[in-house]
């Protein structure tokens, strides 16, 4: 048997934690809850989850810290979960190393499929560790090969500049995580870049044109307003 995938809440309203609870449970997970940020970091480290479910408004320590303290020793998919609207709250918390940030009230599909995503990003991650293989992107007709730096689109190649096949390559072995502008421009034009976004949106402006079908109506790369680009998850 498959033992259960384990999920940790650390969510101080009790309604919230248990309505997520209940709903992770039934859908086959093993459910651990802490109220307060010091029980659900003894946790974490006792138990290493396969994933936390973090809100950053608890009553004894900031969200932003537990991701700090957890990220010091592990990578384990961390989604945030937070009345907290703004989209500098949000960038904060990806920067500190959530790998996504879902808005209060939500959805149990969009939870459930948040988890989902995050999961096999995690195992995609580890398995490329873990293996010689050299991966290939793919999803609806998009197709990069890494080893051979080829970029194909419904089997024909798509003529990319430098900088365009490193934004995209970035973003593909990503591909199901938001990446903020912050990351994106320190990886691809180094830590003493200029953060204006303004390069970057011109980039990605000329690589939508040369991927999608309507750049207005993306299929492959996504913006996340305010914040940064997530890219279609891969299906290779």
């Amino acid at each position: 048997m498959t033992p259960k995938q384990s999920i940790l809440i650390i969510e101080d309203e009790k309604s919230i934690c248990s309505f997520i609870e209940t709903t992770l449970t039934a859908n086959g997970y093993k459910v651990q809850t802490a109220s307060t940020g010091q029980k659900g970091l003894s946790i974490a480290t006792s138990l290493c989850p396969d994933l936390i479910l973090l809100d950053l408004g608890l009553p004894d320590m900031d969200g932003l810290d537990i991701i700090q303290k957890i990220r010091s020793w592990s990578s384990l998919p961390i989604i945030v979960i937070s009345a907290r609207t703004q989209e500098r709250e949000k960038v904060n918390a990806l920067d500190s190393g959530a790998d996504d940030y879902i808005t209060k009230p939500f959805g149990t599909s969009e939870l459930l499929a948040r988890i989902r995503t995050a999961l096999r990003h995690y195992q995609h991650i580890s398995d490329l560790k873990g293996s010689s293989a050299v991966p290939v992107y793919q999803y609806d007709g998009l197709t990069i090969d890494f080893d051979k730096r080829l970029v194909t689109l419904n089997g024909q190649t798509i003529h990319l500049t430098q900088i365009e096949y490193k934004l995209v390559t970035l973003l593909a072995q990503n591909s199901g995580k938001v990446l903020t502008y912050d990351y994106i421009i320190n990886h691809i034009w180094g830590p003493y870049a200029d953060n204006n976004n303004q390069i970057l949106r011109v980039n990605m402006a000329h690589i939508r044109r040369k991927l999608e079908a309507n750049p207005a109506e993306p299929n492959y790369i996504f913006t996340e307003i305010g914040v940064g680009y997530r890219m279609q998850e891969s299906q290779s």
